[in-house]
């Protein structure tokens, strides 16, 4: 299997987690919400596979090119 680091598109805030270590994902999924200036961004999987790692927690802070979630696919 491959990892695949899933990186943050802004700098902003995680609003919500929306998956949990173990679980499997379609590409396309919602994997977090990320808040920006007010505008909710969501972050989604760009591949089908199963969440490897969580790398954010709510309120955290995150930057640009951060990676929030490393997928196996």
């Amino acid at each position: 299997m491959a990892r695949v680091d899933v990186e943050s598109e802004v700098t902003g805030n995680v609003w919500k987690v929306e998956v949990a270590e173990g679980d499997s994902v379609q590409e396309g999924d919602v994997l977090i919400i990320l808040e920006s200036m007010k505008m909710e961004i969501p972050v989604e999987a760009p591949a089908a596979g199963t969440v490897a790692e969580l790398k954010v927690a709510p309120e955290d802070s995150v930057e640009e090119d951060q990676v929030v979630v490393v997928l196996e696919t």
